[in-house]
């Protein structure tokens, strides 16, 4: 078993936390990040097994250095973590933008560059985006545009980083994710449109993101995970 470590950035809830969840189950030492370090260690013990808690404001880049401190050798990191921003051009909000992008952009990329001399030759990235960048609605100005930035982040890791490898997972709408699992209607209303007649799950999310981890020959390129919804 690897004494390296699977870093989730943003593993304390959703898709990040299933993700750890899967990682723990198989063995692995695993690191959850979170903003506030009392939470990310009450959920690092809530998934049992080999997994410590870090905190830092993705954010904040300044304070991620310091949030990384106690991390040693990583080989898997998953920058998963996310906000939600509803904002229109037509009333924009310029703190919530600069806000959502820093986090993103920013703070993902100072999260590689403060690991780099932790992360091993073996290692990979998956950097979490969303189907916001296909499927535009109104509000997603600031949305849309960071999640093509996410794919435009893989090329530029993937070229700076070899033999390091660096994907981008781009989920749609994730039924029993806590953030939509309320939402029965507008789950209804996307199952109707999603071509398998299924919506997707928390663990289709995990097992695309460790065969994008896992696999040694994916390298620089971006998974879309919707069950074909970005095509009706």
């Amino acid at each position: 078993m690897s004494e390296h470590a699977v870093l989730i950035v943003g593993g304390t809830q959703g898709l990040g936390r299933d993700l750890a969840r899967h990682y723990a189950e198989a063995g692995r030492r695993v690191v959850i990040t979170g903003r506030d370090l009392e939470r990310a260690e009450k959920v690092a013990a809530e998934l049992g097994g080999d997994v410590g808690a870090a905190a830092f404001d993705l954010s904040e880049p300044t304070s991620i250095a310091a949030g990384l401190e106690g991390v040693g050798s990583v080989d898997r990191l998953a920058l998963a973590a996310l906000d939600r921003d509803l904002n229109h051009v037509a009333d924009y909000d310029v703190e919530k933008a600069i806000r959502l992008v820093t986090l993103k952009l920013v703070g993902y990329t100072e999260t590689v560059h403060q690991l780099l001399g932790r992360l091993t030759p073996d290692a990979s990235i998956v950097i979490f985006g969303g189907l916001a960048k296909l499927r535009p609605y109104p509000g997603s100005t600031t949305i849309t545009t960071i999640n093509h930035g996410v794919d435009g982040l893989v090329r530029t890791m993937a070229a700076e980083l070899p033999p390091i490898r660096v994907n981008a997972l781009h989920p749609g709408i994730v039924a029993d994710s806590p953030f939509w699992e309320p939402k029965t209607e507008a789950l209804e209303a996307t199952k109707a449109k999603t071509p398998t007649g299924r919506l997707v799950q928390m663990r289709d999310v995990t097992d695309a993101a460790v065969f994008l981890l896992e696999n040694p020959s994916m390298h620089g390129t971006e998974i879309r995970i919707d069950g074909g919804w970005h095509l009706t």
